[in-house]
């Protein structure tokens, strides 16, 4: 009996190999590409005068990418009290970084070191070997180095300071008699000169909003790619519709450093839109060139089984999983036993169309100009946002995307400009934006300046250009693309003396943007996609019979304009242009006294360093006038002066900003069909004067606003004992009983309102809860607010400046009700115990008293 057992068990085992091996038949087990990320490793920063040995950086000298010199060598301290001079140093100075690590894979055919972002101008060494120079911050270097691998490896990057880079291009076209301006910030920016030498963030060298921190550092990931023959580096889908299906038009992007044609196979799962992959043989017979190998396909999709991505406010952001997987080998006779022949990329997409209307107008002159998603013209709200951090390798904090792009989702806004002086943002930063529904309207990296035209600056933007656009495309969130900020409005105005050699001017800025970066963006270029802008502000379509440089590129009845007042009364509405579309508009204010206090030392004298970090060329003069005009400021001998000048220097910014804005909208059904706006701007890089809404810290500076609503004849409303000096208006938008909005206006200036009295504000914390989220505690705390008189433009400040950022569901408001209820929400690293005394309460009440 036990050896019959046997004999069967044996039978078994036979036939269990027999299947296993015809299952093998024909297939091979390959592996996917392998990649070994280099930021998790310590790096060294060292130069000929100083070393992170010898300079304080949490107490040793170990690194983690990304970096930069600056928050290597001192965090944050750049941003503290007068430290963007005093830390000026830095930048002047050539540094290093280097690394030794161990190589994980062994027998890689071939393998990629690739630097997804170096700032900017650089040497690489790997074990003594030169891999080559980098000079451009926005472009990823891929080195071939399988040949140079050790067991121990040694990596260096020798980093030239940008100011001395800068210069000495300058200096060098200047030796074939060639400039290009400007030169040098004014000297009120506290900056440095050649900005536009270098492809790196124009606005390091200083702006009008920023400090000069002439950033250098390897800002992105470093990564060893091992594998056999290709790998997918980017994806693009192109979605279009018609009466009966979407259409997914597919480019697989690959890099290929093997430089030998190869076979492909490319797999492609959506889950949630069909039922089984499909898979791409096109080239599993035919090889693919390896110079610029693409794998293109198209997958159609019916209607019915797809729902639609929809900008903020207007309905759901549904995003789909899309799944590429690509092999590829050399041989005819397949892939080898164990390669690293599979390659993977994952995104998510959105289905919907996007068109910009340029139609001529039916009433008036001009063209239109405005966005329809999805069939439906909607009115773009919004904002233009700058760099997270003035330090590059800070700026990609998912922490801080998350909190601005829910901020702009909760102000109601569906789109953000990404101004030209700053960076392509991270791959974050984009998904964000879809997954909140907010459209962004992408700036490429050219603000406020000519640019050279030299072969080898084209060259590179060529490169920076197909990288970024290949990278960003496939987002529903992506609306628009311009390919620089004012440039053509400053070679029309002469901003930067350029009229006496115009001719030269005029051809290189056609052969910058038109020639280059417009002809590159062809690449991503699509019948569903909106025809990239050549500038903003511009003529938009009409500049084409200008050849792109038109004699006013501001015009109202084209395209968009950029406005800012000077020392006119900005809370007049007739002071405002009628435009298609206002892509920047704004004023200054300064952030609360508790974000200056976080940044100044103790012996800082707190006006003079607000003075030394307004940049304006006006300095003070413009936020002084309108403040004055409008509302009770004290003289500046007065001991509540400061406060009071911060205090009414925001109340001042949000009604320039509201007036403005229900300006523009209230154009909507006219004859100048006014279709969007996006002020300027949303957020800061350090505690500064500027025009944003959300300080640095996060804080929000702007007192709640709502949205226009009709227009009324002012004299109907002020009759009997009602007067323009003792009363104002209060509008309330309900829906049946429930109150949707309200509004406010102001018949005379606030300074000169009769009849103001003490509110008697009182305060009572009604009810605190903690909970811990990941690492952090969040408190929240509701909070009664109570009056027994109106109270004009009440504003809540937390004292304790452990609390860097806070938000309140309402702050700055006009409170008419005997009691509301405010709630307190921010993370801190324990669950605090807030009492009513730390709250400062302020009305322009007790400034009238």
């Amino acid at each position: 009996m036990t050896l019959k057992i046997t004999a069967n068990l044996q039978n078994v085992f036979v036939l269990l190999c027999i299947c296993s091996l015809c299952y093998f038949c024909g297939r091979v087990e390959t592996e996917s590409v392998y990649v070994q990320d280099l930021k998790g490793l310590y790096w060294t920063l060292t130069n000929g005068t100083y070393s992170c040995l010898y300079i304080s950086f949490s107490g040793n000298n170990r690194i983690k990418i990304p970096s930069g010199v600056y928050s290597a060598i001192s965090g944050e301290d750049v941003l503290k009290s007068y430290n963007d001079v005093d830390l000026r140093y830095i930048s002047y100075d050539n540094w290093t970084y280097s690394l030794e690590f161990a190589e994980e894979i062994k027998n890689s055919r071939l393998v990629n070191l690739t630097f997804y972002g170096i700032d900017t101008i650089s040497e690489i060494y790997l074990n003594g070997h030169l891999l080559g120079h980098t000079d451009n911050m926005f472009v990823r270097y891929t080195f071939e180095v399988g040949h140079i691998l050790q067991d121990v490896n040694k990596l260096v990057v020798r980093l030239t300071s940008p100011v001395h880079a800068a210069r000495a291009r300058a200096d060098e076209l200047a030796t074939r008699n060639i400039t290009v301006p400007p030169a040098c910030p004014p000297i009120i920016y506290r900056g440095e000169c050649h900005m536009n030498m270098l492809r790196k963030m124009q606005a390091s060298f200083a702006w009008d909003w920023g400090l000069a921190a002439p950033s250098m550092g390897i800002w992105k990931t470093v990564a060893l790619e091992f594998y056999e023959v290709a790998l997918i580096r980017d994806v693009d889908v192109a979605i279009r519709r018609n009466k009966t299906h979407w259409n997914m038009h597919t480019r697989v992007f690959i890099d290929s450093g093997g430089r030998q044609n190869f076979y492909a196979e490319l797999t492609f799962y959506a889950i949630e839109l069909m039922e089984d992959p499909i898979t791409i043989s096109t080239y599993s017979k035919n090889k693919l060139s390896w110079r610029n190998p693409v794998i293109t396909f198209d997958q159609a999709l019916p209607i019915e089984n797809v729902e639609l991505w929809w900008p903020n406010g207007y309905g759901d952001q549904k995003l789909y999983p899309l799944h590429y997987s690509l092999k590829t080998w050399l041989s005819k006779s397949g892939p080898g036993l164990r390669s690293r022949t599979t390659s993977t990329k994952t995104i998510r997409v959105g289905f919907r169309t996007i068109e910009l209307v340029e139609d001529e107008a039916r009433e008036g002159v001009g063209n239109y100009f405005l966005f329809k998603v999805n069939g439906v013209e909607i009115f773009m709200k919004g904002t233009n946002y700058i760099p997270m951090h003035i330090l590059p390798e800070l700026s990609n904090d998912e922490l801080k995307i998350r909190y601005l792009m829910e901020s702009v989702k909760e102000a109601n806004m569906n789109m953000i400009r990404v101004w030209g002086g700053g960076v392509y943002e991270s791959d974050e930063f984009y998904e964000a934006a879809d997954k909140y529904g907010i459209l962004i309207w992408q700036d490429m990296m050219f603000a406020c300046a000519m640019y050279p035209a030299t072969d080898e600056f084209l060259a590179t933007v060529r490169t920076e250009v197909i990288q970024n656009a290949k990278r960003i495309a496939y987002h529903p969130s992506i609306a628009i693309i311009a390919t620089n900020n004012e440039n053509e409005i400053a070679l029309v105005g002469n901003w930067y003396g350029t009229a006496g050699d115009r001719a030269r001017f005029e051809a290189e800025y056609r052969e910058l943007y038109i020639g280059t970066i417009y002809h590159e963006l062809k690449i991503i270029q699509d019948s569903s996609r909106p025809t990239p802008l050549i500038s903003s502000p511009s003529n938009a379509k009409e500049s084409e019979k200008d050849n792109y440089i038109s004699n006013n590129p501001g015009d109202e009845n084209y395209g968009d304009i950029h406005f800012y007042t000077n020392f006119e009364d900005a809370w007049n509405p007739n002071t405002y242009h009628r435009p298609r579309f206002a892509s920047e508009y704004g004023f200054q204010s300064l952030p609360k006294l508790t974000s200056w206090q976080l940044t100044k030392h103790s012996k800082d004298d707190l006006l003079n360093l607000i003075h030394h970090r307004q940049h304006h060329t006006s300095n003070m003069s413009l936020i002084n006038t309108q403040i004055r005009r409008h509302l009770p400021l004290p003289l500046p001998e007065d001991e509540n002066y400061l406060e009071a000048w911060i205090y009414f220097s925001q109340i001042s910014q949000a009604m320039v900003t509201k007036i403005e804005t229900e300006m523009y909208r209230s154009l909507r059904d006219t004859e100048h069909h006014t279709m969007g706006a996006l002020y300027w701007q949303l957020n800061d890089v350090w505690v500064a004067p500027s025009w944003s809404s959300i300080d640095f810290y996060g804080n929000f500076k702007k007192p709640n606003g709502v949205q226009y609503d009709k227009i009324i004849a002012v004299a109907s409303i002020f009759e009997t004992d009602l007067t323009r000096t003792n009363s104002f208006v209060e509008f309330v938008l309900r829906d049946s009983k429930k109150a949707l909005a309200r509004n406010f206006y102001f018949p005379s200036e606030i300074k000169h309102a009769e009849g103001m009295a003490d509110p008697e504000v009182k305060l009572k914390v009604f009810y605190s809860y903690c909970y811990k989220v990941h690492s952090e505690y969040a408190n929240i705390i509701s909070l009664n607010v109570s009056i027994k008189r109106p109270a004009i433009f009440l504003y809540l400040e937390l004292l304790n400046t452990s609390i860097r950022r806070y938000k309140l569901t309402n702050n700055g408001f006009i409170m008419l009700v005997p009691t509301k209820m405010v709630h307190l929400e921010f993370f801190h690293s324990e669950c605090l115990d807030i009492k009513e005394s730390d709250f400062k309460v302020l009305t322009v009440n007790q400034y009238m008293l």
